[in-house]
């Protein structure tokens, strides 16, 4: 028990280290190097690297159109969990005999939609292209927000009801390989500068870590 606490403690101090991280990001992003490199005038911090790294991948709407589409995938995870939720709270007749982990989880979507809304209304940086002719927000990327903030959660929620080794380590390999692909392919699609896709895995990776910090303190 003293060996989980001093592990919980460990990993609770480099979550908040990577969310003030995120933090400091965010604020440098929005003074360092700032010009106007992005469509219709729209000015982009660190434009140095951000426009060396746009120039260089190019735009490529086909794997954007998947990615985006591929989007929807976390979105079903989510919903397939509420529903987990949902039907706990029908069958024992109390939201408190629902599995602890299944609230905490509930409430790690919560902060990750207001963290999405958020930034959905405060603009940092705008796309480096426009979309069907629109300007948009762009800062985090809230596809690389969404996979890796769901994702992982999944795997750890997979982890603990799959009861066959073999099973739980083909899920949680595929899953992985679904991240790289969409955080990956998110950046070559050209739709996102790389300070986008930076932020939203500093932000997903401080709250995962916190996410698990909390199951593993009153859960297992």
């Amino acid at each position: 028990m003293v060996k989980k606490m001093k592990r919980v403690r460990k990993s609770f101090i480099v979550s908040i280290c990577l969310l003030t991280a995120f933090v400091l990001w965010t604020v440098a992003i929005s003074f360092a190097d700032v010009r106007a490199i992005g469509p219709q005038g729209s000015s982009v911090g660190f434009a140095g690297i951000n426009g060396y790294v746009h120039n260089l991948t190019g735009v490529h709407f086909g794997l954007y159109n998947i990615t985006d589409w591929l989007g929807l995938v976390p979105i079903f995870v989510c919903m397939g969990f509420g529903v987990l939720g949902l039907m706990q709270w029908i069958k024992r007749k109390s939201i408190c005999k629902v599995d602890h982990d299944i609230l905490v989880l509930g409430g790690f979507y919560i902060v990750t939609i207001a963290a999405y809304l958020f930034f959905e209304s405060v603009v940092i940086n705008y796309r480096p292209v426009l979309i069907n002719g629109y300007l948009e927000a762009s800062y985090p990327s809230s596809t690389t927000l969404l996979v890796t903030c769901v994702m992982p959660t999944a795997v750890m929620q997979f982890n603990s009801r799959i009861r066959n080794k073999l099973l739980r380590n083909i899920v949680a390999t595929t899953i992985i390989a679904f991240i790289a692909f969409m955080v990956i392919g998110r950046l070559l699609s050209g739709v996102h500068w790389l300070t986008d896709i930076v932020g939203g895995a500093l932000l997903s990776t401080g709250l995962v870590l916190m996410y698990r910090d909390i199951i593993d303190l009153e859960v297992r």
